[in-house]
């Protein structure tokens, strides 16, 4: 069993430090059994980045809020959902659960924060309000969103025995990136509009398993992380039982940039 102590010793020990912005993808199985709970996974990631430093994780949105207009539901699941879906309200919408349980945890801890919108971000720490000052309503993941703030800011991406394929920072390099051909995916979300459910627009650079150009192959975005760190000699270590990485925000999108680009090309 681990203490939160020992997983703030073993996040040092890889690399995590005061005042660090850390955007996290956790895997509370893999991390293994923790005295106090799942909670104490992500205080102990707040313990090592410290008073000045700030933890984000992605937080999606419940089952069905981004998925009427994009082709995978039957028409009778469609019409269903329009008339009884209730509207997406960021602060307390539950995160998707497919995310795993820790951002759930996260989000609902005290002083966390959240941008508002179906592709939700959630934040603990001083860099929350530069990370959620901007939003963009269509192609959520790109310019002036939090990724791009994560960026900016010098971020971290911290794997804690998390699958590699599901590092959603590499939608940013899908939205940042010179890739012709885009699939480009359009939604309706429910959303609160002068105290009324409305049925809003979206689109994207399509974020789905379908991938966001023909020629990506299965696994892309694990292959793209797993070279990286090769590339890198970025060995990782353990936190808690969790084989982990802490890989820095711009060396991932200086890295994968080119291989998205090269890929769609070939």
């Amino acid at each position: 069993m681990h203490s939160r102590r020992q997983l703030a010793d073993h996040l040092r020990a890889l690399g995590v430090s005061p005042g660090d912005l850390i955007m996290a993808h956790a895997s509370v199985r893999a991390v293994g059994e923790v005295a106090g709970g799942p909670d104490e996974i992500h205080l102990a990631i707040s313990d090592a980045v410290g008073t000045d430093g700030t933890l984000m994780m992605y937080a999606g949105c419940p089952q069905y809020v981004d998925e009427v207009g994009r082709g995978n539901l039957w028409l009778d699941q469609e019409a269903e959902l329009l008339e009884k879906l209730p509207a997406f309200d960021a602060r307390t919408s539950r995160s998707a659960r497919d995310h795993g349980v820790l951002v759930e945890f996260l989000r609902t801890y005290p002083e966390s924060r959240v941008n508002d919108h179906p592709a939700r971000f959630v934040a603990r720490g001083p860099h929350a309000g530069a990370l959620f000052a901007t939003q963009p309503w269509d192609y959520a993941f790109g310019r002036e969103s939090a990724l791009d703030r994560l960026v900016e800011l010098g971020g971290k991406i911290l794997l804690l025995g998390a699958d590699h394929d599901n590092v959603t920072f590499l939608h940013y390099v899908e939205h940042v990136a010179d890739i012709p051909g885009r699939r480009i995916a359009r939604f309706k979300v429910p959303v609160l509009e002068g105290g009324r459910r409305v049925w809003r627009d979206m689109a994207e650079f399509d974020t789905s398993s379908a991938g966001v150009h023909p020629s990506w192959p299965d696994r892309f975005f694990a292959t793209i992380v797993g070279d990286y760190l090769a590339a890198s000699g970025n060995p990782g270590g353990r936190v808690g039982d969790a084989i982990s990485h802490l890989i820095p925000a711009a060396d991932l999108l200086a890295f994968a940039r080119p291989v998205m680009e090269q890929k769609a090309r070939t």
